[in-house]
């Protein structure tokens, strides 16, 4: 029996975390660490844009520091309704939008609204955190496994048969940690499976939700369109709660303004957890947003240069691993189509290092971190299977002159694999 509650005691820690104690460990002992693994942005090589940086300093001027309503102020909901109709043809009212300090409390409120303890949770792996969601609220994990071949992203014939009486659907694209995206077909085929679920169902019986993230949506690469359920399938907006926000489109993480649209009455019971939960968006903040998502031709410029920045680097690292897998190594990598996430494949379990066998992925890992000073997430951290060769690497925190340093490293260390 724990001394703690039968929730507390349930939690389990993250793996990303685990990986970034012995980052940090290896750094404070003085090494060089090329660190890919923070799905972040340093600040240094990518600020917020310059007009947003300078609306939140005069918002704190102006006094803006008290209380926001608990759904947002009605400022920003209003602009946020306009920017996604301008971006993605979709239309919300301001009853329809929900502000919070970034995604993750929006996440955690939409778990809370929809999903009882031993309801079906359908979620893909690897993914973000889904299965930890699912955990805290006890719900019946119904994991789907997904494969290289299809981006790491879930098939319409992956969800059917977990789809009878499940509570939430969970999907994500552009997709962390994968940076891959669904195309067209496949999401309109899952729309269509979760109409007619709900149609299926009797009145008074729950519906099947569908937590839609899209905070990368608006980065994405080599032509590539995002899609999205309400607009392929406008009876889906009934359904679906999207997850959307400020924190990867423009760089501001730390800012923490996120939305989710939605149906009203879903929206109204989050509010009413997040109202006692505190997690609002700063009152200052959330001003200089609604302000900021007003200005089109900054916003635009913002877009062009910050896509372009984030393609030159994701294209030098697929180029190059693409160049050792050339050369022979056990390497491999999917072209990169949207975020801010390469996926690469370090198949080097069995080989030989220092006299020692390379047993487990996590010895992988620890060998090109040790070896290569690249730190890199495993997509085990995601929930896929402790044996998968994949990564992640993050570029929102890379320079451009040290890509080429890091893949020299890299070859080195594979090269000593043989």
């Amino acid at each position: 029996m724990g001394t703690l509650s039968r929730f507390a005691d349930s939690l389990i820690g993250s793996e990303v975390v685990k990986l970034g104690n012995e980052i940090n460990r290896r750094i404070q002992a003085g090494e060089t660490i090329y660190n890919y693994t923070i799905g972040d942005f340093a600040p240094s090589v990518f600020p917020i844009p310059s007009e947003l940086e300078d609306l939140i300093v005069a918002c704190y001027r102006d006094g803006y520091t008290n209380y926001p309503p608990a759904e947002g102020i009605g400022e920003l909901r209003s602009s946020v309704s306009k920017f996604i109709e301008r971006h993605f043809g979709i239309s919300y009212n301001q009853s329809e939008v929900l502000i919070a300090s970034g995604g993750r409390p929006l996440i955690y409120s939409l778990f809370k609204t929809v999903v009882d303890a031993g309801d079906k949770v359908i979620y893909s792996v690897p993914s973000w955190n889904n299965n930890h969601y699912a955990s805290m609220n006890h719900g019946v994990h119904c994991m789907i496994d997904t494969t290289p071949e299809q981006d790491f992203m879930p098939l319409p014939a992956d969800i059917a048969p977990h789809i009878e009486g499940a509570a939430l659907l969970c999907l994500c694209t552009p997709q962390n940690p994968t940076g891959t995206t669904m195309g067209k077909a496949n999401m309109e085929a899952i729309c269509d499976m979760v109409i007619a679920e709900n149609q299926r169902r009797g009145e008074g019986q729950k519906k099947l939700y569908v937590m839609f993230d899209q905070m990368y949506a608006l980065l994405t690469y080599n032509g590539i369109e995002h899609c999205n359920p309400v607009s392929l399938r406008p009876a889906m907006k009934e359904y679906t709660i999207f997850i959307d926000g400020i924190s990867k489109s423009f760089a501001a993480t730390g800012v923490r303004v996120g939305w989710s649209l939605g149906p009203a009455d879903v929206l109204a019971k989050m509010k009413a957890l997040l109202s006692h939960v505190g997690a609002w968006a700063p009152m200052a903040e959330q001003k200089a947003t609604a302000r900021y998502l007003a200005m089109n031709e900054a916003t635009d410029a913002w877009f062009v240069s910050f896509r372009e920045r984030l393609q030159e680097r994701l294209m030098a690292f697929y180029k190059g691993i693409i160049a050792l897998k050339d050369k022979g190594y056990a390497v491999d990598c999917i072209a990169p189509q949207a975020a801010i996430y390469l996926t690469v494949k370090a198949d080097l379990k069995g080989r030989v290092a220092d006299g020692k066998v390379l047993e487990t992925q996590e010895d992988v890992t620890n060998y090109i971190l040790g070896k290569a000073q690249l730190a890199m997430v495993p997509f085990y951290c995601f929930g896929a299977d402790r044996s998968s060769p994949w990564y992640r690497i993050s570029v929102g925190t890379c320079k451009p002159e040290d890509i080429p340093v890091v893949l020299s490293l890299l070859e080195n260390a594979l090269h000593v694999l043989g």
